[in-house]
This record gives C-alpha cells, structure tokens and sequence, in this order.
C-alpha cells in the first residue's frame, strides 16, 4: 500500500472509530506527543492521552459524519458534521502527520445558519441540504 493510501485508511479509521466510541482506536493516529488546537476557543491540548481524556469527557451524545476526506502527504484535511445530542456542528480537521501519526491536528468548528434574503436568489442548495433564510 503506498503512503497517501495507508494515511488514507488511518485517518478513515480514526473517524469510524470516532462514531462508534472505540476510544483507544480513535487515538491510535495520534503520535504519544500530538498537539491538538482549537482555535476558536484558544485551547491546546498536549499528548496523546489528554486528547483522548478531553474527548471521552465529553457529556454530549457523540455521531461522526465525514464528508469529504482529502490530502496527500504530511497534511490531511477532513469535514465533517459532529452532531452533539441531536445538534450539528461542522467540523474541519486538519492533521499534520509525521512517521505515520498525527503530531498536529487542529480543528474548526461552525454552528449551522440561515441564508440571508440577499443572496438567496443567487444560491442552491448543497446536496442533501435546505437553504433556510436567517
């Protein structure tokens, strides 16, 4: 299996593993010494087992809905929708990997919106999505 494919599988593998809550699956991708940045609320995580801890505290029921999966190299990009009890969030995680585990993911997340009046005569939806007015 060349490189991008094996990165590939790793990172589908985190996010099926994510859905189902196999904790330790989820952050086997994850190098022992891994940063994870959440920008918008100004937190870092360091290591392996903090990222994990964090995100096992979570008190919200969890789904994993990945949309596209895309990269090549050390750098991978996913989106998707978390949905946390019921509510979607929109996600896109970019991981940076070396010798074959994340060392750096940073992850955005973004509340869904109404379109305004303005511009929806200029829009159509997204498969699978409604264009709802603000």
């Amino acid at each position: 299996m060349d490189p991008d494919s094996h990165t590939r599988a790793a990172v589908e593998e985190h996010w099926r593993a994510s859905e189902r809550g196999d904790t330790e699956a989820e952050h086997a991708i994850y190098a022992e010494d891994a940063i994870l940045d959440y920008p918008q609320s100004g937190e870092r995580f360091r290591g392996r087992s903090t990222i994990a801890e964090q995100r096992g505290g979570h008190p919200a029921s969890r789904h994993f809905t990945v949309h596209r999966i895309v990269g090549g190299g050390d750098l991978w990009v996913s989106e998707c929708v978390i949905t946390y009890d019921g509510v979607p969030s929109y996600s896109v995680s970019i991981m940076e990997f070396a010798h074959g585990q994340v060392v750096h993911e940073t992850q955005y997340f973004a509340d869904s919106f109404g379109a305004p009046q303005w511009r929806t005569a200029l829009a159509e939806p997204m498969p699978g999505r409604d264009i709802s007015k603000a």
